[in-house]
Order: C-alpha cells, then sequence, then structure tokens
C-alpha cells in the first residue's frame, strides 16, 4: 500500500508542550504513522517554555520570516525543526515571539483567538514552501479548526491543496474557541465570510470548533460512546444538532497508550517490575508505594488510587461522602495524586488530615508517583461525570489495577465490569452519576479483592487488553485511506 502524507496539526505534543492528553494522542499517534512508513509532519507553537528547555532546533531555510496578514495586522513567523526521541519524529515548530512568547500555553489574553487562526495559517502556508501536499490534515480541537475553511476560502486556489482532505479531532467538545464576530476580519476572508455560521455570525460570535464541524471532510472523537453522547443536548454543549446532521461523518476511535513508557516488565519508574505471569512485583510495588507516601503496609489490605486533575468533570464530588466512610470502616489504603480546583484539593488534604494512616493526598503532579500509583495501588478510581476517551484507566489495566469507573464516554468503551461467574470482565463499571452508584461499585471490588482466585483471574483479564497505537493508529489510517482515496 502507499505511503500517506499526513500533516498534524496540534496545540499539545508531548514532550514539548502538555497540559492534558491531547499532547499524549498527537505524539502517539504521530510515532506511529512514522513507524509504519507514512510522511508525517507534526506542526506545534514554540512556545516560550519550549525555548526555555535549550532544544537542539534547526531552521527550515526557506520558511524564515514568512510574512501572514490578519485583516489590518501584519504579522511574520520562522520555521524550525527537532527530532523526537525515541521515535526520530521530526516536529515543525512555528516561531513568532509576540504570540507565543509567553509563559503558558494558553491564556486568557484578548487575542487568544488570534494566536492559534495564525498557527492554522502558518501550518498552511509551512505546506506550500516545503512544496509538500498532504493526502490528510489532520486538525485537532477548536485551536486548528479553522483550517477547514481556510483551505475552502483563502487557500482555496492553490492546486497544492486540490486533492487534501481534512480531518478534525474533538477531544474535549466543552472547549469550542468562541470569540467575537467584531474580530472576524482577522479571519482574512474576505468575500468569503458569508461561509461563516450565520446564525452565529448575526448574534455576534464566531465559534472555531462548530465552523470545523462545518467543514471537516470527517470527524473523528476519542471513543465510540462519547461520539454517541455528544450527540445528545446533555453532552453535545450546543452542537449536537449539527453534529447529528454530520454523523455519517462522525467516527469514534479509542485513543492509543503508549506502551513503551506504560507497562510494569520495562517500567523504569517503578521499583519492582512485573508480568501478567508473575504478579509478584505488585505486591511490592504496593509496599514501596504506601512506605513513600508515609502510610503503614499491611498485607491483605486494598489500595485504592487517583490520579487526576482535580476537576468537576472527573466526578470527585462522588467521593465526599462516600471516601471518609469507606476509610472509617474498613481498612484500606487511599493514595491521591493530582492538582486542580481548590474544594477538590481541600477535600483531599481533609481526608489527608483525617485519616492520617490510611490516606496520603500529593498536591501536584510527579511522573514517578504516577507509575507508581498506577502499579502499586490495587483499584484505580475514575468516577467521571463525563471522560470523552481518558488514558489512566487504560495504564491501570496494563498494570493488573482493575478500573472503578462510571459508564461513560471511554470508559465504558475500555473496562467491561468482571463478573466472577464466568471470569469475564476487566474492572467495576457503575451507570449512574450517584455515590449510592460509586459504592455499588467499590463493593463490588473489593468483595472481589477479598477472593484471590477471582482477583488473579481480573488481574490478567485486564493486562491482557491491548489498546497500543499499533491498533488504534491503524483505523486512523483505515480513515485517511477511504477519505483520499489512497489504496
Amino acid at each position: 500500500m502507499r505511503p500517506l502524507r499526513v500533516c498534524l496539526a496540534a496545540s499539545e505534543f508531548a514532550p514539548f508542550a502538555k497540559s492534558g492528553g491531547l499532547a499524549d494522542v498527537s505524539s502517539g499517534l504521530a510515532a506511529h504513522l512514522h513507524r509504519a512508513g507514512h510522511d508525517v509532519r507534526p506542526f506545534l507553537p514554540l512556545y516560550g517554555r519550549i525555548h526555555d528547555a535549550r532544544l537542539d532546533l534547526h531552521p527550515v531555510e526557506f520558511a524564515t520570516d514568512v510574512p501572514v496578514k490578519l485583516g489590518s495586522w501584519d504579522f511574520s513567523f520562522s520555521l524550525y525543526s527537532a527530532s523526537v526521541e525515541p521515535s526520530g519524529v521530526s516536529v515543525y515548530f512555528v516561531d513568532c515571539p509576540h504570540f507565543y512568547g509567553r509563559p503558558g500555553i494558553y491564556t486568557s489574553d484578548p487575542d487568544e483567538h488570534l494566536r492559534f487562526v495564525f498557527f492554522s495559517r502558518a501550518v498552511l502556508e509551512s505546506c506550500q514552501r516545503m512544496g509538500w501536499s498532504p493526502h490528510v490534515l489532520h486538525v485537532n480541537d477548536w485551536q486548528t479548526a479553522l483550517v477547514p475553511l481556510f483551505l475552502k476560502s483563502v487557500y482555496s486556489w492553490d492546486d497544492l491543496f486540490r486533492r487534501s482532505k481534512t480531518v478534525l479531532t474533538i477531544h474535549n467538545i466543552g472547549y469550542q474557541g468562541g470569540f467575537s464576530a467584531e474580530a472576524v476580519e482577522d479571519l482574512h476572508l474576505g468575500d468569503r465570510a458569508p461561509l461563516l455560521h450565520q446564525e452565529d455570525f448575526a448574534g455576534g460570535v464566531v465559534n472555531c470548533l462548530k465552523t470545523g464541524i462545518l467543514y471537516a471532510d470527517a470527524l473523528t472523537t476519542v471513543s465510540e460512546t462519547y461520539a454517541r453522547e455528544i450527540q445528545t443536548p446533555e453532552y453535545g454543549a450546543g452542537l449536537d444538532a449539527l453534529l447529528r446532521e454530520r454523523r455519517r461523518s462522525l467516527f469514534g476511535i479509542v485513543n492509543g497508550v503508549d506502551y513503551a513508557e506504560w507497562s510494569p516488565e520495562t517500567d523504569p519508574l517503578i521499583p519492582h517490575p512485573y508480568s501478567a505471569n508473575d504478579l509478584a512485583g505488585k505486591e511490592r510495588n504496593k509496599k514501596a508505594l504506601l512506605e513513600a507516601m508515609g502510610l503503614p503496609y499491611r498485607k491483605g489490605a486494598p489500595a485504592l488510587g487517583v490520579v487526576s486533575r482535580l476537576t468537576s468533570q472527573k466526578g470527585f464530588d462522588l467521593l465526599f461522602d462516600s471516601l471518609p466512610e469507606l476509610l472509617g470502616a474498613a481498612d484500606v489504603r487511599f493514595v491521591a495524586l493530582g492538582d486542580g480546583e481548590p474544594k477538590y484539593v481541600e477535600f483531599f488534604r481533609e481526608v489527608q488530615r483525617r485519616y492520617p494512616r490510611r490516606a496520603a493526598f500529593y498536591h501536584g503532579y510527579n511522573n514517578r508517583l504516577a507509575h507508581m500509583i498506577e502499579a502499586g495501588a490495587d483499584l484505580f478510581l475514575m468516577p467521571s461525570r463525563y471522560e470523552p476517551c481518558g488514558l489512566n484507566q487504560m495504564y491501570s489495566l496494563r498494570y493488573g489495577t482493575p478500573p472503578v469507573v462510571r459508564r461513560t464516554g471511554g470508559l465504558a468503551d475500555t473496562v467491561e465490569t468482571f463478573d466472577p461467574a464466568t471470569g469475564r470482565g476487566t474492572g467495576f463499571v457503575f451507570d449512574h452519576f450517584t455515590p449510592d452508584g460509586l459504592r455499588w461499585a467499590l463493593r463490588h471490588g473489593l468483595r472481589t479483592y477479598g477472593d484471590p482466585g477471582a482477583w488473579r483471574r481480573l488481574q490478567k483479564n485486564a493486562m491482557a487488553m491491548n489498546f497500543s497505537w499499533e491498533n488504534q493508529g491503524a483505523r486512523y489510517v483505515d480513515l485517511y485511506r477511504r477519505l483520499a482515496g489512497v489504496p
């Protein structure tokens, strides 16, 4: 089969710029495409923090001081490249200090829309200067969702893109990139401005994600269940009607996992490697985790783990009553790692204060500790209100740490409730977003933990699941080929 040419534009790309799962997904997919022999060229803004990291950047000589006009504004960018190890993927960085020389990836500055309008235009300008015609331009979330519109307007004259198709992936529909219609001149659409969603435009708004949904050739989101959910008023964030109109072009593809980084057999960040055939190291990892967090270890006392952003989406409201009840009534251990909204930070701090020999909380992020929790916990808690895909439940499966999850989005697609009668299942799934729903799943999990034979069967089921990029990336390649007509 012929290799594909894939332009991948994203506002995050691991390890250079990361605030969430988008970074891991974009880098994981790019690495898979590269290994499979495709010509993949990822693009990323050259944020100030990347400059500060003293990355080995190489200037792209034919893309220096490239002018881009946005309405009445004149800007320019230069292009740099750097290789990602160990994958060998070359990433292209759009350098414009005016937009990206700021402390964070995202800002609340009034020109936030311009930062990513400019980036979208710079990606297309770079392809032109490369003389490179992508079969597919794969864009992600609102930050690059205007690329399909630009191809049909500002760049419609260029035969370089005549056969190029666009794929827009929605990682989280709650973030849509809306800005005032008064700034529409910044898009530099000229007489093509009527291509914008006219009802929104008349209401004084331009919605980047909605525009991408209108004009992308194909839409994907990060799980099959989430693809169905966002077509409903409950989960569609106001875009459900448009997504139902485009349902034949909407596909759910669960994110892949990089098992080179997340695998207990080879993980350098855990003290005791183990496998599905020899699980002895897992108990030793639990002991090491609890000792590192200042908690007493007792063989037979189960440990529950959390690694998460602490936000309403993640469902931790369900723990407000159920977790103290559990810690007060049973000899269990609880270890949480995360940062986010103050009310959740304070809740976990209070739990640690009330149960100092049973609960520990690390406020912030620590990559080594995240790996140790995956390896050392017995159950992993993800009671999400909604979850487009989720990655931690897939890491947990690999580490033989059965997840306790709510049946939503990617959690529903990746975790199956364990049935002790049949021996099938990989975790514990509850349906209703209520404290009683979570209590049911926790009771089921702890009861199963108390049956060593059933527990060993459950762990082996979980560790046998395969969400590698080799599996999941192949689904993107199939979509690209169908869309671009490349055999």
